[in-house]
């Protein structure tokens, strides 16, 4: 493998007006060598010439959070950071590797959750390079590695847990978006370490069930509603009962046998748990007859 190691080459500022300079000094030396029609000093004046415009090939600029990975008829040489004009090996080839935080969104992808159920699933990565040295060498194109292995991350996250749980210790990808979103960055960075690549942030942007299974879970979440309404409604009622029929022995209001309190009991229930509103019937009798 690969590591990055620095090589800034030195400052180009200073290098650039001295190359100027010995290139004006050249053509003027050349000039009067041809006048003098002196061959020697013509051949020697052309050939420092050359060199001197070969050097400005040296020079090259790294802007902020910016890298170049220089070669050396292929052999890595190092990575310039420093920003601004620089000046190395003209033989150097530069290579420009942005270090900027990155992100994409990946496509709509169709997969099975870990019930079996097809879903829709989409994730926004963000990034960035922090090994040059490994993103140019390890990998083909890491822009287009890191496409791939995060989409394949977000599919096999989806195979990992179901989209809704029913259970309150579960993890869902619903529920749970903050586990979900820590194991998806996990996940990513686990597959990108070897291209150099530091995935600041995962997060999944968007998550349906399948159209051909929409309706369905539609009803299966809203008749899942239902239930838990209905359970807090009879939890509460029966609580509600409890603290009349209490309120009743310890104030002596009226005291009732076992058969008049299970009438009391039921129609108090009936009451609180109607979807309806109850219709009161006053007894002018006793509750004896």
């Amino acid at each position: 493998m690969i590591r990055e190691r620095e090589n800034n080459g030195i400052p180009g500022l200073p290098v650039l007006p001295t190359l100027l300079f010995v290139i004006a000094a050249l053509v003027w030396l050349l000039i009067g060598s041809i006048r003098a029609q002196d061959p020697v000093a013509i051949v020697g004046t052309a050939i420092g010439l050359g060199l001197a415009v070969f050097l400005l090939f040296g020079l090259f600029m790294v802007n902020p959070n910016e890298g170049k990975v220089l070669q050396l008829f292929g052999a890595y040489a190092g990575t310039a950071k420093v920003q601004g004009l620089r000046w190395a090996n003209p033989f150097y080839t530069k290579k420009k590797v942005s270090l900027r935080v990155r992100n994409f969104e990946s496509s709509r992808l169709k997969v099975n959750d870990l019930e079996g159920n097809p879903i829709e699933i989409a994730a926004v990565v963000v990034w960035k390079v922090v090994e040059t040295a490994e993103a140019v060498f390890e990998v083909d194109d890491y822009e287009n590695y890191v496409h791939v292995q995060s989409e394949a991350a977000v599919r096999n996250l989806a195979t990992s847990y179901p989209y809704d749980a029913h259970d309150d210790d579960q993890i869902s990808l619903r529920g749970n978006t903050a586990a979900v979103a820590e194991h998806l960055k996990k996940e990513i960075q686990e597959r990108l370490t070897k291209a150099g690549v530091d995935v600041i942030e995962a997060r999944i942007s968007h998550l349906a069930y399948a159209p051909e299974i929409a309706a369905a879970m539609l009803q299966r979440q809203q008749a899942g509603a239902i239930i838990a309404a209905r359970q807090r409604i009879v939890e509460g009622a029966v609580g509600m009962v409890e603290m009349a029929l209490d309120g009743l022995s310890q104030k002596s209001i009226v005291t009732l046998d076992e058969e008049r309190k299970a009438a009391m009991v039921s129609n108090l229930l009936v009451v609180l748990c109607g979807d309806r509103n109850a219709q009161p019937v006053i007894n002018t009798g006793t509750i004896y007859q």
